[in-house]
């Protein structure tokens, strides 16, 4: 990123740290963000917004004006400037001003399917919304990701992977972490705010592309794909757009809860639009007075006025040393700016005659390399602009300056406080299976959950180099895709071997199905945290998050595999409560025994980076379990009795070791061990693969005293060292 793009505040706000850190906790992909003091704290930001209360249509067509009017205003500051060095750098302020919402675009829906909802018709509305912004299916081709390699295309992206890296960024201003710091926020509440989110989101695709990217797209009509950019608009691939999908999610929600619902989607419009149009003006305000090169010095000379005080004590500069004029830069720069255009060092007018830039940051020079390349031409710009000394400037009638910062109304997180009064931690499996059906959860939740994975795991390494083990001890570049076929002629081969082997009885059969729903009815939870926005595009995390998509039926309900599942109990004469609900995890119908495993999923679906390489072994398993020999035997006991199989027929299809979810296993996991790199250190590689055939093994853990022996003392240990 160059100097150009710097906006500090003009002064110190309290907020600063606020809303920066808001940001920080909400990219987490782990957060766990408290509820109580904040959650009033986000409503109360809500309701902020003095909007009337029009219709929903209303408030679209309100959006959609006021965005191509703003639209105009940006793109006619363009029309200001003659000069190409000028206009980019309103290109350079506007794109990387943009970037904290962009490189987030539609992550705010990111949790709002959880293992307790994956059934809902309203819920699957809105996960073909999100699948829709991420690009399901491909690596890197998230809205985010499209922007991305605009900041690339500008050379603006050092501080963009992973995005949120961008709070470290002095250059960029407070104000434009307010927005999606709130919407990031919220997600990760989304018991509280789903249908405010839909109502922002809607905001937000009635907007379109940012009005003060089109000044960039004028001037960069090819750097990257613009269609993609744009919520709004239909993707390649799809055949209808994003206000279109994200409207059908709005009217699926309020079908679901009624009026109340549709009142907080507005609220949530209403918000989303007011702070659309604080946030733009301010930018606009920054590239307005950004046109007038003493502003980018001064903003150059505020952020570097830190470290040089520390030298040049020697250097006089007028009345007094240099490192005193640059003390006080960090409040105001103009005084030494003026002394400097003064100076011996600026020759005003002629930047290639001034020492400042020639002798003194050369090699030779004792200010070498203390300015970047990009720096060097803010420097240049400045003296270009001078015509004698102590001009300043002059084309906006004075020492340009920004308006402070909006602030936004968070105080810091308490976990602490918040356990104390939050919900405790689980009694049994059962309590344990209905709080983790949920995305959020307290402190004491989380920690139970760290704790039942160690134990889990540490009970699935008990022995596992004494044989029975079917994955290799160690993996090779050749990859794992030889290996699954291997696999998948060993399963048709036992079915073979087992065809006259007599099948279970009706009775048999119905037990196991109905133990089998507290399992099933969650289908794909161990990868529910890879429809994070930093993991469902990634290049190892797109396939899970593909994965996901199928197992919940590409958004479609008459596919999603755990309404499928109950059509199937309901031929059973099973009837089962809501998964969701407090009822079906005491439903007495199921065994203790028959969480164990559902809880572990659940569990470790939290921690898509804590347990990444067992969440990709525990996936392949998973996907491969049933493949060419389970699945055909339960379809011939299901279609003895008269059962409908489409259950068992669709995870035979789609979990195919060829072009199915198996085979995205496979390569997720070569994807992932082909990165690791010697840098990483000796063993690395060893290390990963291990806990990749711990994950793959905690399917079907062993169940021996001495193998649950190992997992409590697992258990046990991890809950040691966070007491810590």
């Amino acid at each position: 990123m160059s100097a150009a793009s710097v906006a500090p505040p003009t002064g110190p706000t309290t907020h600063a740290p606020t809303v920066r850190t808001a940001y920080l906790r909400a990219t987490d992909p782990e957060a766990g963000l408290p509820g109580g003091r904040l959650l009033d704290q986000v409503r109360e930001e809500l309701r902020r917004a003095a909007v009337p209360d029009d219709t929903l249509d209303a408030l679209v067509e309100q959006a959609a004006a006021w965005s191509a009017e703003e639209a105009g205003r940006f793109t006619r500051l363009l029309g200001l400037l003659d000069d190409a060095e000028d206009r980019a750098v309103l290109v350079r302020r506007a794109t990387l001003g943009c970037a904290p919402l962009a490189l987030h675009s539609g992550a705010w829906l990111q949790w709002l399917p959880s293992s307790g909802n994956c059934d809902d018709p309203a819920v699957l509305r809105m996960l073909a919304l999100y699948a829709h912004d991420v690009g399901v299916g491909a690596p890197h081709a998230s809205r985010g990701d499209a922007y991305l390699a605009l900041l690339r295309h500008l050379k603006l992206s050092e501080n963009a992977v992973p995005a949120s890296r961008l709070v470290g960024d002095q250059r960029l201003d407070e104000g434009h972490f307010l927005l999606p710091a709130l919407l990031l926020t919220m997600s990760r509440r989304p018991e509280d705010f789903t249908p405010q989110l839909l109502g922002a989101d809607l905001c937000l695709r009635s907007v379109g592309t940012l009005p003060a990217l089109a000044l960039v797209r004028q001037e960069l009509p090819t750097a990257t794909d613009w269609s993609v950019i744009d919520p709004s608009g239909a993707r390649a691939e799809d055949a209808d757009s994003g206000l279109t999908i994200s409207r059908a999610a709005v009217e699926a929600l309020v079908t679901r809860d009624g009026p109340a619902a549709a009142d907080e989607v507005r609220l949530g419009f209403r918000w989303a639009l007011a702070a659309l149009r604080q946030w733009s003006e301010r930018l606009h305000e920054e590239l307005d007075v950004a046109r007038d090169p003493v502003f980018e010095m001064a903003e150059l000379m505020r952020l570097r006025s830190r470290e040089g005080a520390v030298y040049h004590h020697t250097f006089p500069l007028e009345d007094k040393p240099l490192s005193d004029w640059l003390r006080e830069c960090a409040t105001d720069p103009y005084p030494m700016l003026e002394a400097l255009s003064r100076s011996r060092l600026i020759k005003p007018g002629k930047p290639e005659k001034s020492p400042l830039v020639t002798g003194l940051v050369g090699e030779r020079g004792r200010m070498f390399r203390v300015f970047s390349p990009e720096d060097l031409a803010v420097v240049r710009r400045w003296i270009g602009s001078l015509s004698g000394p102590a001009e300043r400037g002059a084309g906006l009638g004075g020492n340009p300056v920004l308006s402070e910062p909006p602030a936004l109304a968070l105080s810091a997180w308490d976990a602490a406080a918040e356990a104390a009064g939050a919900e405790a931690a689980p009694r049994d499996l059962r309590e344990a299976y209905h709080q983790l059906l949920r995305r959020t959860g307290s402190p004491a939740l989380r920690d139970w959950a760290t704790t039942y994975v160690h134990g889990w795991l540490g009970r699935s390494r008990h022995g596992i180099d004494r044989g029975g083990m079917p994955l290799p001890d160690r993996w090779t570049p050749r990859g794992l895709r030889p290996w699954l076929v291997e696999m998948h002629d060993q399963h048709s081969e036992e079915f073979e071997r087992g065809s006259e082997d007599e099948l279970p009885s009706k009775e048999a059969l119905i037990d196991a199905t109905v133990q089998q729903a507290p399992l099933t009815l969650i289908d794909g939870a161990w990868i529910a945290g890879f429809t994070d926005y930093a993991h469902a595009s990634s290049q190892i995390g797109h396939s899970l998050f593909d994965t996901y998509w199928d197992e919940l039926g590409n958004g479609e309900a008459h596919l999603n595999h755990p309404l499928i599942y109950r059509e199937v109990l309901d031929e059973m004469g099973v009837h089962l409560p809501p998964t969701a609900s407090r009822e079906f995890a005491q439903w007495d119908g199921f065994r203790d025994g028959s969480f164990e495993l559902p809880v572990y999923w659940l569990a470790i679906g939290r921690f898509p980076q804590t347990f990444l390489p067992e969440v990709l072994g525990l996936n392949l398993a998973m996907e491969l379990s049933g493949v060419g020999g389970s699945y055909r035997r339960a379809r011939l006991a299901l279609k003895k009795y008269g059962f409908s199989t489409r259950f068992v027929d669709i995870h035979n299809t789609v979990d195919n070791v060829a072009t199915g979810h198996s085979a995205w296993a496979a390569d997720a996991i070569d994807t992932y061990l082909s990165s690791i790199t010697a840098s990483q250190g000796e063993g690395a590689l060893d290390t990963a693969w291990d806990r990749i055939r711990t994950g793959y093994r905690s399917l079907n853990p062993p169940s021996g005293f001495r193998a649950r022996q190992a997992g409590r003392r697992a258990a046990n240990l991890a809950a040691r060292g966070r007491a810590r």
